[in-house]
């Protein structure tokens, strides 16, 4: 808050920000904190105490505080010649039945459809509450049915698709709890191929939409569901990538296929879309540390199968650009990439690829972690990589002589 030349009333100020309070609520224990605040700590950082008391929050309901709040405008009146401005009366909180009216209202035509929508924006960008009463009023399944009809090729007008991109970026903009994600998968996929749909035709905003949609709701899907998730997914969640919308779209593609490709035969899709050699790619041109990490991640998992290796070792840059990681991003970096050049040398080394270990400067990279600080497990691994293959190995002019000699290959 600005420094003014009057004493503002304690009472006045949050307990939270010590700042003005502009919309002043009370919690259940009886304290009043500004509404963002107060919603900021129970929802956003899920506290389920009062900041003040310290007693648990048990009803997360807030009520308005009108009376603070008049005298609150009062004193700033009373004290604008000290340039304190008003602050001004909030907007009604959105009720049930309100949102109720939209959705039959939105029933009527597809222009009252859109009104429904815009409707809906400017409701979820308002505040959190209102964020709440929207979800316990049934707007994600509302917003999830339009989502799946344009899936299902039920209109195929301009103001559907538009609809059907209005209402994925309010459910990107509602922060779905899990429990309405779970009932949105439900018993199934539409939802799921709506999601797809929307991967395949959708603009470039509403696809990294999608994709954050789609992270949050595969992380409380069932089993069943992972292991069932259609090889087209992998095609398009490759095609984002590619794409490089932006940095926070790829991030979520990334982790997204982190959770994904451990499950059934996932890997397989994953490589059949090309994905290993996506990777290396953005690989070469990324040195952002938790990107690396998560790319070193999903290379680890898919070299976990033969088709993944094989991918890997077909681009001419793969093993080149695994061992340059090494020792330069995190210690979590190097441990991937030392696992993956372990598979390789597992199960994918022949005499082609052990010399192309050495041209490249892979095992030069294996004997500098020996003598680095590197955790004990990732040492561990070297070492076997390296007595696996050290008849080949140990003869070469590419590794220089004071690392050769720093690890005995006998």
């Amino acid at each position: 808050m600005e420094a003014y030349e009057v004493e503002v009333p304690s009472y006045f100020l949050c307990p939270i920000s010590t700042q003005l309070m502009k919309d002043p609520v009370t919690v259940s224990t009886g304290i009043t904190y500004d509404r963002e605040n107060i919603e900021k700590w129970l929802f956003s950082c899920k506290k389920t105490t009062c900041p003040v008391t310290k007693q648990p929050v048990l009803d997360t309901d807030l009520t308005p505080n009108h009376t603070l709040r008049r005298l609150i405008q009062a004193w700033c009146t009373l004290n604008s010649s000290y340039g304190i401005e008003r602050i001004p009366t909030p907007k009604a909180a959105v009720d049930k039945s309100h949102i109720l009216k939209l959705f039959h209202e939105a029933k009527k035509s597809p222009q009252a459809q859109l009104s429904c929508l815009q409707r809906l924006r400017s409701i979820v960008q308002s505040n959190e509450s209102s964020r709440r009463y929207l979800e316990a009023a049934g707007a994600v399944e509302y917003l999830a049915s339009i989502i799946k009809k344009d899936a299902l090729g039920w209109d195929q007008d301009s103001d559907f698709s538009k609809a059907s991109d209005d209402a994925l970026d309010i459910l990107y903009r509602l922060e779905i709890s899990d429990s309405s994600l779970r009932k949105i998968l439900g018993d199934d996929d539409q939802f799921l191929e709506g999601l797809l749909h929307v991967l395949k035709c959708g603009n470039y905003q509403s696809r990294a939409h999608a994709i954050t949609i789609l992270k949050s709701a595969l992380n409380v899907a069932d089993p069943v569901q992972l292991i069932g998730v259609k090889p087209e997914f992998f095609v398009e969640i490759v095609q984002i990538l590619r794409d490089k919308i932006s940095h926070q779209t790829s991030k979520a593609a990334l982790k997204l296929l982190v959770e994904l490709c451990p499950w059934g035969r996932n890997r397989i899709k994953a490589v059949g879309s090309s994905l290993v050699l996506v990777l290396i790619e953005l690989l070469l041109d990324t040195s952002e540390r938790r990107s690396c990490e998560l790319i070193l991640t999903l290379l680890d998992q898919l070299c976990g199968c033969a088709e993944g290796r094989a991918e890997l070792l077909k681009h001419g840059g793969g093993l080149a650009i695994v061992s340059k990681k090494i020792l330069r991003v995190s210690h979590v970096a190097s441990d991937k990439a030392v696992r993956i050049i372990s598979s390789i040398s597992k199960f994918s080394a022949n005499s082609r690829v052990l010399q192309e270990m050495l041209q490249v400067g892979v095992v030069t990279k294996l004997c500098l972690v020996l003598q680095v600080c590197s955790s004990q497990k990732t040492k561990e691994k070297t070492k076997e990589i390296l007595v696996l293959h050290s008849r080949v190995w140990n003869q070469s002019s590419c590794i220089p002589p004071h690392l050769l000699s720093s690890f005995s290959f006998s």
